[in-house]
């Protein structure tokens, strides 16, 4: 099983560039994980928010295959803890998905194409982060929810 950490917006900015390729290359350890930027519509100032999201929306869709797992993170979807996130990376594994899509929305969000064809929804918190912490913070947590699979003292109870 291959993750991929998808994120709609710039490249990592220098306060959590080195945090987001530490945690990356932990969670390679157990299994093959990268980051893919996808750049924002070239027009994306002279859009409208609705637009904006279609046309993000079209580059993310293009890019999944039908058998993708995409999880798609978003401030309504489910909030887990992280041996609840654990285990649901365990059900993955164990089931025929080669490769699981993490994906931060665009400045906006998502349009609703993308959040009928996720997956499953997770969501950090009821609050909203910058999407460079959001980054940050995912890429930590698939690194804990692995070692709590491995039973390893990275995670305290």
């Amino acid at each position: 099983m291959k993750l991929q950490l998808w994120s709609i917006g710039k490249a990592h900015d220098a306060y959590v560039k080195d945090g987001i390729a530490d945690f990356t290359k932990r969670i390679n350890k157990y299994f093959p994980a990268d980051w893919l930027i996808i750049a924002p519509p070239k027009n994306a100032a002279v859009l409208s928010e609705v637009d904006l999201k279609k046309a993000e929306a079209e580059m993310v869709l293009q890019q999944l295959t039908k058998d993708d797992y995409l999880v798609l993170l978003d401030e309504r979807g489910k909030q887990v803890s992280s041996p609840e996130l654990a285990q649901l990376l365990q059900q993955l594994a164990n089931g025929s998905h080669k490769k699981i899509v993490f994906l931060i929305g665009g400045a906006f969000g998502v349009d609703d194409s993308v959040m009928k064809r996720a997956n499953y929804t997770w969501s950090f918190s009821k609050l909203v982060f910058p999407h460079m912490l959001v980054r940050l913070i995912l890429s930590e947590q698939i690194y804990r929810a692995c070692s709590i699979l491995r039973n390893e003292k990275y995670h305290h109870i």
